[in-house]
């Protein structure tokens, strides 16, 4: 599932939905492909506006939700440009090859909030990117200022085969397994026709789809490729579906053999996943120790795991080597991935370019994420130098998400100990890691500040709780507070501990990484009540000590 787009833009991508209070409602709405995970919400109910989309993937989405109306849709071809009207300006939308599945684009925009290239999923290789406008490939002084990008293998560091070398190794297990009486493949995914596709062409022989138990793949090869198809169930090649329970029935079906003294069927998939996967997932929890040391050194052919199926590295998404090589060639200001969040931040690229500084105050960046930029002059004892005051534009979060985050990447000389003066009639400023620093209510003018005093009266810590105090100041993003370290110590291991709990690991890790100190949550209303109560009793006793 893809992430919501920001706020500045008015057109999501691959997310549909009923219209709430929490989402500010898109005028435009595009959709990548077909696959199920990106067409989620896509009913008549949730339908306003028209979906702009290929001609394949509205067939295909027709074809498997047939109460939809035509339309509703529009249909952009491979290479086609559409001009859209809106009422902040009209912009630009052209159509790329994903190279992901059948139908499946990338969306170049381009308007006033700058050049926006979606991906969808996608899988990054220089032919694909080669289509893409040339002004686009290694031009500094025209770069792509945002890529949605997807990341789903952005962590492997392993080096996939082309779609044509894997089906070659899926021709040659086939080839060298002649006594096998059936081939079952593991093919029942859009995106695996072209396996399906050259096997038909090699060996002459169609390929059965059992209806009963496949009928939506078997429709769908009727859109894409119905001279392949055939309903015979005796055929020697057969769709074996990849899920649920991939292990159990290869198993059953060889066991099977075994005891009628026949060959062995000889079951195929064609997956990336199986390479890739981590220790807690199904195929690695599955397979021994032996398979994982297999998967790691052989990828120019197919692979038996100790189930008896062969493996054969089919992949539809980008590996990490081919996300390094596609960012450098198209150089974009600023990165964020689709699937799975955050996960943009790990690739090199980004770490080494994508940096808040590059971003002048009248850059498109800022309007995309619907954010007014005040400049402001601040002295300084050897240059002067201009900070950067980020306000939103409007209530709510700067990304229209609830799944996933912006992905800032700041270089550390750019977070520095500034003073932002506010007055009541601005808001309070916020960064691109949220509001955690200042409140959960941004549009609020007034706060409790809580001062911590040590007094020479007492030795204990007094907090005095002031009611309704316009906070005048913020140094670092944070409530200046006047705190003796030692007796504050029971309050910053409440702290301390709130903060362990409320923040998960990876989130706090994330602060860290940017040099940012990580957010405190506000003490509880009882443990200010009860403070205070304290330091009412400690009054009282000293006035009774000093009568006396």
């Amino acid at each position: 599932m893809s992430i919501e787009m920001p706020r500045g833009l008015p057109f999501s991508v691959d997310t549909f939905g009923p219209y709430t209070t929490t989402k500010r409602r898109k005028r435009h709405h595009f959709l990548t492909h077909a696959h199920k995970d990106h067409t989620v919400g896509i009913s008549p109910s949730n339908i306003v506006f028209p979906i702009y989309s290929s001609p394949l993937t509205i067939s295909l989405l027709l074809q498997r939700q047939p109460h939809l109306d035509e339309s509703f849709f529009v249909r952009i071809e491979i290479g086609q440009s559409v001009i859209v009207d809106d009422p902040d300006g009209e912009f630009k939308v052209t159509a790329f090859d994903a190279n992901h599945c059948p139908g499946a684009v990338m969306f170049l925009f381009e308007g006033s909030f700058g050049n926006i290239l979606h991906t969808g999923d996608c899988r990054l290789t220089r032919d694909c990117l080669q289509s893409l406008p040339e002004k686009y490939l290694g031009r500094p002084n025209c770069s792509l200022d945002y890529i949605f990008l997807d990341c789903t293998f952005g962590k492997s560091s392993l080096k996939f085969p082309t779609k044509h070398s894997a089906i070659r190794q899926i021709i040659n297990c086939i080839w060298n397994h002649p006594e096998a009486p059936v081939v079952y493949l593991a093919c029942d995914m859009l995106g695996q026709e072209d396996v399906l596709l050259e096997v038909f062409k090699t060996f002459g022989s169609k390929i059965y789809v059992d209806k009963a138990t496949n009928l939506e793949f078997f429709r769908s090869l009727m859109v894409i490729v119905p001279e392949i198809v055939s309903e015979d169930p005796s055929s020697r090649f057969q769709i074996f579906s990849g899920f649920p329970k991939l292990y159990e029935r290869a198993s059953a079906k060889l066991a099977e053999a075994r005891s009628k003294l026949q060959s062995e069927p000889l079951i195929i998939r064609p997956s990336a996943q199986w390479y890739v996967c981590d220790d807690g997932d199904e195929d690695c929890s599955q397979s021994g120790s032996q398979i994982q040391k297999q998967r790691k050194v052989r990828f120019s052919e197919a692979v038996r795991d100790e189930f008896g199926i062969w493996h054969v590295c089919y992949s539809m998404h980008s590996s990490k080597e081919e996300l390094e090589s596609g960012m450098q060639i198209l150089a974009p200001k600023w990165v964020v991935s689709t699937v799975p969040s955050c996960r943009a931040m790990e690739l090199n690229y980004v770490k080494k370019t994508c940096f808040i500084s590059r971003f002048s105050p009248g850059d498109p960046f800022w309007k995309l994420l619907d954010i007014d930029m005040d400049v402001s002059p601040v002295a300084s004892t050897d240059t002067q130098t201009v900070t950067l005051s980020c306000c939103l534009m409007s209530e709510g979060i700067a990304l229209d998400s609830t799944s996933s985050k912006m992905e800032p990447v700041i270089e550390s000389s750019s977070v520095k100990k500034q003073i932002l003066s506010l007055s009541p009639e601005k808001n309070l400023p916020v960064t691109l890691f949220g509001r955690a620093r200042l409140s959960s209510h941004v549009s609020e003018r007034k706060a409790i500040h809580t001062q911590c005093v040590y007094t020479k009266a007492s030795p204990d810590l007094e907090i005095l709780n002031v009611e309704e105090v316009v906070v005048e100041s913020l140094q670092d993003d944070t409530i200046e507070e006047t705190v003796d370290k030692e007796s504050c110590g029971r309050l910053a291991s409440v702290s301390s501990k709130e903060t362990c709990k409320d923040l998960s690991g990876d989130l706090r890790k994330l602060y860290r990484s940017m040099h940012a100190p990580v957010p405190r949550p506000l003490p509880s209303l009882m443990e200010l009540m009860n403070a205070r109560k304290r330091s009412r009793n400690q009054l009282k006793s000293l006035a009774t000590q000093n009568t006396q």
